[in-house]
């Protein structure tokens, strides 16, 4: 397929096809589902879900039900740089967005009008935060499993460490710490609890516990680290 901007419906077979191509593309369902496998995901892509798949990914795809999606094909030039592959819980916004690529793809009138919404909607790729990381901000006071954040992308656990460090910067031990020592801070600053309160609201085990973790990230006692910021 050539390396245009297009949107439209279409229909998948019930064989798996393989293949790969060179522009980025969204899919969303109208109808029925799609398995979708590439190298390190596997997705049953159903209504109450959008998937982005970047290009040169190779993947296999079929839909065992009677279907039909939206289809918009991205060239690379519309693209944010490097994008990974993205799986999307459709919810208001994006509702909004997938009636308005029906409109255009049932007016074919406009094709700037395209052009700038497929603008609009590539810029989500960098805007929006993935759900794990999304979950990681929600419950970075708990004990977190690596094996729930790949679930939530879809990617096999051995793959996810590599991919979150690539998003991030950071490992997810260091991710999830920089998030913790920033409460543990704004707590010791800006609240006269107790260490045993602060080490609980933080989700360690005990205050001991809370004070060597401190200790090892910052060289300082917390309660010390107290004093001194408040001087």
């Amino acid at each position: 397929m050539e390396n245009v901007l297009t949107c439209e419906k279409r229909n998948y077979s019930r064989e798996f096809n393989a293949h790969q191509h060179e522009f980025g593309q969204f899919l969303f369902p109208l109808q029925g589902s799609l398995e979708i496998k590439t190298k390190w995901q596997e997705i049953n892509l159903n209504p109450e879900h959008c998937f982005y798949l970047p290009p040169n990914c190779e993947h296999k795809y079929r839909s065992v039900d009677r279907n039909e999606f939206l289809i918009l094909d991205i060239p690379t030039q519309y693209l944010p740089g490097d994008t990974d592959s993205m799986f999307i819980t459709m919810d208001r916004q994006w509702d909004s967005i997938r009636y308005l690529l029906m409109e255009e793809s049932e007016s074919r009138r406009n094709k700037s009008s395209l052009a700038d919404l497929t603008r609009y909607v590539t810029s989500k790729l960098e805007t929006s935060a993935p759900a794990s990381i999304a979950y990681i901000h929600e419950h970075y006071k708990e004990a977190i499993r690596l094996e729930i954040l790949a679930e939530l992308e879809h990617y096999h656990p051995v793959y996810y460490s590599s991919w979150f460090k690539k998003k991030t910067g950071k490992s997810l031990k260091a991710y999830i710490n920089e998030l913790r020592l920033k409460e543990a801070k704004h707590l010791l600053h800006s609240t006269g609890w107790s260490m045993t309160k602060i080490s609980e609201e933080l989700g360690f085990e005990n205050p001991s516990s809370f004070t060597r973790w401190f200790v090892n990230l910052e060289e300082v006692p917390p309660y010390k680290y107290r004093k001194l910021q408040k001087g």
